[in-house]
């Protein structure tokens, strides 16, 4: 079964990421205390742990707030996707396309090759559309209805 592995807080540009044990979601948007708290589209970053595996780095250096385990093929999941981590329903808004500052705060020594690397493998980008009560690292992750890129 999916699960979550690592909860972050994105504090602002260029600071580090915050883990946490549980988070509250505020729904049309992200995850409270969260810096993309108010966006809609952007809110929150899904990535499964078989990225950070692939490219050498660790959970929230992505700067994704969810960090998954079990869900490999996520990326492939289409924009409208729902899925249900913990207690809030997050849509899927489409593919986090990585960006060379990522490798920069990573200090790689070629962060456009390092940017090429996580091409179509950097998440999902949500927000959320429902909230029933908080997310908590351990708990459960499930596509509850799937729009595929393929």
């Amino acid at each position: 079964m999916p699960t979550v592995v690592v909860l972050h807080l994105h504090e602002g540009h260029g600071k580090p990421m915050r883990p946490v044990a549980e988070v509250q979601a505020r729904v049309g948007g992200g995850i409270e205390g969260d810096s993309h708290v108010s966006r809609t589209k952007r809110a929150v970053t899904v990535v499964d742990l078989t990225t950070h595996e692939s490219v050498g780095v660790k959970p929230g250096d992505l700067r994704e707030q969810i960090t998954v385990s079990g869900l490999p093929k996520l990326g492939e999941l289409g924009e409208g996707t729902l899925l249900r981590i913990g207690a809030i329903t997050l849509r899927v808004n489409g593919p986090c396309d990585p960006c060379t500052h990522i490798g920069e705060m990573n200090g790689v020594i070629d962060p456009n090759e390092f940017q090429s690397m996580l091409e179509g493998r950097r998440g999902l980008v949500c927000n959320v559309v429902a909230a029933d009560g908080p997310v908590r690292v351990g708990d459960e992750v499930s596509v509850m209805e799937t729009v595929s890129t393929r």
